[in-house]
Parts: structure tokens; sequence; C-alpha cells
């Protein structure tokens, strides 16, 4: 068995955003000291707890801004939880902020895949079928269905890679939210605001 020093726990948790350091050390410990392995194990745990919570009622939050500093870009973005004490914590004030520089930075087009409009779907169908008519009929789906994935991560933001840790998505930092504080966290609604 391998040894597990608080040096590699302060990694995973870095790495996890702030997951508490039981669960970094029982992820390390599960993966045998594997660091990678244990990134899967968390990021496993946070989708099973954020599962779990889904049903809750959210009952409190914070609406967080960001303007970048040539005053031409700003956003606004509702942070949800269930109670007053999560929302009033610093590190919750602080991941909406970071959503909030997110949106600004990358300009999401919808919150999640399901918002996304059928009339938008069926354009973006249209274009990247074109893209690969000349591939066999029997891969002719897959591709595209490959490519609308792709299309789509890029205007989705809880699909899109987090510009402070590309490794992360918008989702896995709230999933990873809603192990850290306990309680369900979900990102409501966010606008963006251009000059």
């Amino acid at each position: 068995m391998a040894t597990i020093t608080t040096e590699m726990i302060k990694e995973l948790r870095d790495k996890t955003g702030g997951v508490s350091v039981m669960q970094c050390k029982k992820a390390l410990e599960e993966a045998g000291g594997d660091m990678e392995k244990a990134l899967v194990i968390i990021q496993r745990a946070s989708k099973s707890a954020a599962l779990k919570k889904a049903d809750r009622t959210l009952g409190a939050g914070v609406v967080q801004s960001y303007i970048h500093s040539t005053g031409n870009i700003g956003s606004l973005v509702l942070l949800s939880c269930e109670t007053d004490f999560v929302s009033r914590n610093e590190e919750f004030k602080t991941l909406a902020r970071d959503i909030a520089m997110h949106v600004a930075a990358a300009d999401p087009q919808y919150l999640k895949t399901e918002d996304i409009p059928e009339a938008d779907r069926k354009k973006a169908e249209e274009v990247l079928a074109e893209e690969i008519g000349d591939k066999p009929e029997d891969m002719k789906a897959k591709i595209l269905e490959g490519k609308l994935a792709s299309y789509f991560q890029e205007k989705v933001l809880l699909e899109q890679p987090f510009i402070k840790d590309p490794e992360r998505t918008i989702g896995n930092l709230v999933e990873s939210a809603i192990q850290k504080f306990g309680e369900k966290v979900e990102l409501t609604r966010f606008v963006r605001f251009t000059v």
C-alpha cells in the first residue's frame, strides 16, 4: 500500500477545488496513491452526491458580478443553494464570482444542453452534415453526433472548460461545490453584458 503524504492530499485538494481533507485522503488510499485515479474517484463521488441532492429545494443563494478591467464586458450570475449558511460562505461567493468571470470571458449562449432551442440544433446539424458529406454512410450519424456535441460544448455554460482550470468544466465546479458544502448547489441564471 502506498504511503499517503500531506503534500499529496494538499495537491489533490487544490486540484478538486477544496474537497475535504478526509475525502481526498480516502480517494488517494482507494487509488493506491495514484493522483489521476484519485481525481476520477472524487469526480464520481461529486456526481453521486449531486444526484442524491437533486430533489432538494433551493431556498438561498448569491448574485455575483464581474466587470472586466476595460469596463466593456460584465456579467451577473445567480448561484443557488439550500441555506443562508452556505450562501454567506466566502468560498461559495468566490465560486459564484469565478463563474461570473468565466461568463464574461467565454460568452456562453445557454446554461445547459436542454436549453438549446430545436431550431438552433437543426441549423447546426444542417451545416455540420455538409462537412461530413464524403464520409461512409454507416459512420455519418456517429460523426455528426460528435461534431454537434463539440460545437455546443463551446456554447453551453455547464459544458465549457473553466477558464482558470481547463481540466474541469463549470458543471464539474458545481458538482464539487455540492460535495464540498453538503447541500444542493445549482447555477440558476446568468447574464452577460457587452458594449
